[in-house]
């Protein structure tokens, strides 16, 4: 992920099978049964087997059948880490967040779930982290030996997939790359775990949180809104995220309505993002403007371009420029974590902006 909100990030994701990769097949015939991870961790609080195995889980490149209840769970890309400890279930190994992260190469939400399991980073009990920066770490899942591999939410090229799919069964995602909603991969990990009542309550239970926080702020309800990236200084112009990403469908889920403009041209697309070009800013319409921005500089560099600040909701004063790396995180790579840490912040700057709606 990069200052264009995670845009360079997953395209470069898409267009490459990723870094490590050579003589994968030599790693994974010599493993022994040792692991560089922590012990069978992955059913944290959980005593007996379930009974629902084998399972059979439905994505963008076929079907993946898990034959018994994994005890070694390894993730990939954001979001799948989260909703395995959100569901108790500790990961032998997950992905660095590298962007909007912190210190520790994680974020506060993980911090946070890690710790009140017994697992936080830096103990024995802990994930072990991998890189991501240079794309799907094959070697270091490998050495994990792990018996599933997550990737509900993610980027996967087929390469990838057939090559992960040596190491242990991958459940990718179901339709778009990048563009499944929080709920349908908390389904889908939910079931691969043998946690399927687990995974409908987390949903209920966090889409109750939201709506219950999100009714503080009456004013944002029914409110058009556009979520794209601003950034005057890089001259490129617009990038718009589509009804397939999982910020607008974050607001539309509190209430406020997708942009005419954005849901006629998301119609068809399989693309989390359509550019837009900064000559046509005027024809942005929408209520309430969203964009993330390095510093409080750019905000005001946005409403005096020529260009951008003919976008109908930044002239309007209806701008929501938020300048916080992990908190863009939290809403773009939502997660059942991620979004009730989210709210406090992240609400105020909409109810503020839809308050300036004429």
């Amino acid at each position: 992920m990069a200052s264009r909100i995670s845009e360079p990030s997953r395209r470069s994701v898409l267009k490459s099978a990723g870094g490590a990769t050579a003589a994968l097949a030599a790693v994974v015939l010599s493993l022994s049964a040792c692991s560089t991870g922590p012990a069978a961790s992955a059913t944290a609080g959980t005593t007996e087997k379930s009974a629902a195995f084998p399972v059979t889980i439905k994505h963008a490149f076929g079907e993946t059948t898990i034959k018994a209840q994994p005890t070694r769970v390894a993730t990939v890309s954001w979001v799948n880490d989260d909703i395995a400890i959100a569901l108790g279930v500790i990961p032998v190994g997950m992905p660095k967040n590298e962007w909007g992260n912190n210190a520790k190469g994680s974020t506060p939400w993980k911090d946070a779930a890690l710790e009140k399991a017994g697992a936080a980073l830096g103990t024995d009990k802990a994930p072990v982290q991998y890189s991501e920066a240079d794309g799907i770490n094959f070697t270091e899942i490998a050495k994990l030996t792990p018996d599933v591999i997550l990737a509900a939410y993610s980027g996967l090229s087929k390469e990838d997939y057939t090559k992960l799919s040596q190491i242990a069964p991958v459940v990718a995602y179901p339709e778009i790359a990048y563009g499944t909603p929080w709920q349908d991969a908390t389904a889908m990990i939910g079931k691969a775990l043998g946690k399927d009542a687990e995974a409908t309550q987390l949903v209920k239970e966090t889409e109750a949180l939201v709506a219950e926080q999100a009714a503080k702020y009456p004013q944002i309800k029914d409110k058009t809104f556009i979520y794209g990236n601003l950034e005057p200084a890089k001259g490129d112009g617009v990038n718009v995220y589509s009804a397939n990403d999982n910020r607008p469908r974050f607001l539309s889920s509190i209430g406020m309505t997708l942009a005419p403009v954005v849901a006629q041209k998301s119609k068809g697309s399989k693309e989390f993002f359509f550019p837009w070009s900064a000559e046509k800013a005027n024809e942005l319409d929408s209520d309430v403007f969203v964009t993330w921005v390095p510093d409080t500089t750019t905000a005001e560099a946005i409403t005096k371009d020529p260009l951008l600040s003919q976008i109908p909701a930044v002239a309007s004063g209806a701008l929501v420029a938020d300048t916080s790396n992990t908190l863009t995180l939290a809403i773009s790579a939502s997660s059942p974590l991620s979004l009730p840490w989210a709210l406090d912040t992240f609400l105020p700057q909409l109810g503020k902006a839809a308050d300036a709606v004429k």
